[in-house]
C-alpha cells in the first residue's frame, strides 16, 4: 500500500514537472487544449492520491487498534507502527495520520462514553460529581363508575359518574457521587417536590350532566436515598462492565396516610360522595431498599446498556389509615415489593454528543394493609406495571459539565403520560 502511495507521489512529481518544461505552443487555441488535458491528468491523480491515502489512514487505525488489543492480552505496550516518509500529513477531513492521532481521537470519543456510564451505573475515575436535575411528569387517569344495575339486559338504572384525575408534579433533585476509590462510589439524591392535582367526579349531585371539580397541592422535601455502587468486573473484549447497587431509602417527606381531607359533597344520608386531601404528599412514608445490577458496553460507535433490580418495602404503623374523613383508624401499611428492569442503545456522535434510546419497566406487588387488631388485607388495585419508552440526548457544555435530556413515554396506564428531564452533572 505504501509503495502506491509513493508511486502516485512520483506521478505527481512527473506531471509538475512536465507543466512547468512545456514550451509554448504556436497558437492560443493550442496552448488551451493542452492545459486542460493536463489538468484533468492532475486532477485525476490528485483523486487517486487521496484515495490511497484514506485507505493508508485506515490501515493504520486498524494497525493502532490490533496493536492494543494485543498488548493488552500481554500486559506489556507494544511497538508504535513505524513512520515513513509516504505516512501522509494530518488532513481536515477527520482520519488519524499517526499513533499519535488515533490514540487522541479514542481519548475524544471516550467523553461520550463516560456520559453515558454516569447515567446508567456511575463512573469510578472522578472524585467527585455534583448533579442537579429537574423533572416534570403529568399524569392524567380517567375512571368511569356505574352505580346501579341492568334491566333486561340492556338498560342500566343508576347513576353514571366520571371520575379523573390529573396530575402536574415538578421534581427538583440534588445529587452528590463520592468516588471512594476505583471500584466504590457513594450515592446521595435529595429530592424537592411540587405537586398540582386536579380531581373531577361526574354525577354530582345526582346528575350525570353535573361534574364538581376541586384542585390541591403540595410541595416540600421528596424522600432522601444514599446508595453505593461496587464495580463487579471492568469492561473487557466481550464482558460488560458490571455494577452492584444497593440503596436505602428514607419516608423524610409527608406521607400520604393521616391527611387532612376536605369534603366536597356529601348525600342526604350525610354519606360522603366527593372528598380530597387538603395537601399533597411528598413521599411514599416507608423505608425502602434496593439492590440492583447494571451493565454497560462499548461497541463502537454503540454504547449497549441494561439493569436489573429489586425494591423491598417495609411495614410501618400509622395514626390513621382510613380514607375516611370522618374516622380515624390506626394501622399497618406495607406496600408491595417491586421489581424494576430497562435495556437500551446509545450512540456517540462525537466527543461532545450522544443519543440514547431505551424501555424501562417496573412491576409493583398488591399493597396490603391492617387496622390495629384485625388481620393483613390486599389493597386491590394497588398493584401497578408502570413501562416507560425512554429517550435521551447528551452534550458536554465543558470538559467538567454535561447536559443530559431524558424523555420517557409512558406506555402503560400505570406509568405517567409522559415525563420530561434535565440534568447537569459537574465533574470536580
Amino acid at each position: 500500500m505504501k509503495r502506491l502511495a509513493m508511486a502516485a507521489l512520483v506521478s505527481l512529481a512527473m506531471v509538475s514537472s512536465k507543466v512547468a518544461a512545456q514550451e509554448p505552443a504556436p497558437g492560443p487555441s493550442s496552448d488551451e487544449a493542452d492545459m486542460k488535458a493536463l489538468m484533468a491528468q492532475l486532477e485525476a491523480l490528485k483523486a487517486s492520491y487521496a484515495q490511497e491515502v484514506r485507505r493508508l489512514r485506515e490501515l493504520d487505525m486498524q494497525v493502532q487498534a490490533m496493536q492494543s488489543r494485543i498488548g493488552g492480552k500481554a500486559g506489556t505496550p507494544l511497538p508504535a507502527a513505524p513512520q515513513t516518509a509516504a505516512t501522509p500529513p494530518a488532513s481536515s477531513e477527520g482520519y488519524a495520520s499517526s499513533a499519535e492521532e488515533a490514540q487522541e481521537a479514542k481519548e475524544a470519543t471516550k467523553r461520550s462514553v463516560n456520559d453515558v456510564k454516569q447515567q446508567q451505573s456511575a463512573l469510578f475515575n472522578q472524585r467527585l460529581i455534583l448533579e442537579n436535575s429537574v423533572t416534570y411528569a403529568r399524569y392524567d387517569r380517567k375512571q368511569l363508575t356505574l352505580n346501579g344495575f341492568l334491566a333486561l339486559d340492556a338498560i342500566f338504572l343508576g347513576n353514571i359518574a366520571i371520575e379523573n384525575v390529573e396530575s402536574d408534579s415538578l421534581t427538583y433533585n440534588f445529587a452528590a457521587r463520592w468516588g471512594v476509590n476505583p471500584k466504590l462510589t457513594l450515592n446521595l439524591d435529595v429530592p424537592y417536590l411540587a405537586r398540582k392535582t386536579i380531581y373531577q367526579k361526574g354525577g354530582a349531585g345526582g346528575s350525570a350532566a353535573a361534574i364538581a371539580q376541586e384542585e390541591t397541592n403540595g410541595n416540600g422535601i421528596g424522600d432522601v436515598s444514599v446508595s453505593a455502587n461496587y464495580r463487579l468486573f471492568p469492561e473487557g473484549r466481550r464482558r460488560p462492565e458490571t455494577v452492584m447497587t444497593v440503596g436505602v431509602t428514607a419516608p423524610t417527606g409527608r406521607e400520604p396516610y393521616g391527611l387532612d381531607w376536605k369534603v366536597i359533597e356529601r348525600d342526604n344520608d350525610d354519606f360522603i360522595r366527593f372528598a380530597v386531601p387538603d395537601q399533597q404528599p411528598t413521599g411514599n412514608g416507608l423505608w425502602q431498599a434496593n439492590v440492583g445490577l447494571s451493565a454497560v458496553k462499548t461497541a463502537d460507535p454503540a454504547i449497549l446498556f441494561g439493569n436489573i433490580g429489586y425494591i423491598r418495602s417495609f411495614k410501618r404503623s400509622f395514626n390513621d389509615i382510613d380514607v375516611n374523613p370522618d374516622t380515624k383508624s390506626p394501622g399497618e401499611v406495607e406496600l408491595g415489593n417491586s421489581y424494576y428492569f430497562g435495556a437500551g442503545v446509545a450512540f456517540a456522535f462525537n466527543e461532545r454528543t450522544s443519543l440514547s434510546i431505551s424501555f424501562s419497566d417496573r412491576l409493583s406487588a398488591r399493597a396490603s394493609t391492617r387496622f390495629k387488631g384485625g388481620q393483613w388485607t390486599k389493597v386491590i388495585g394497588s398493584d401497578a406495571n408502570a413501562g416507560t419508552l425512554n429517550l435521551g440526548v447528551t452534550y458536554a457544555l465543558t470538559p467538567h459539565t454535561t447536559l443530559v435530556s431524558l424523555l420517557g413515554i409512558g406506555l402503560t396506564p400505570d406509568a405517567p403520560d409522559f415525563t420530561l428531564a434535565f440534568k447537569v452533572p459537574y465533574m470536580l
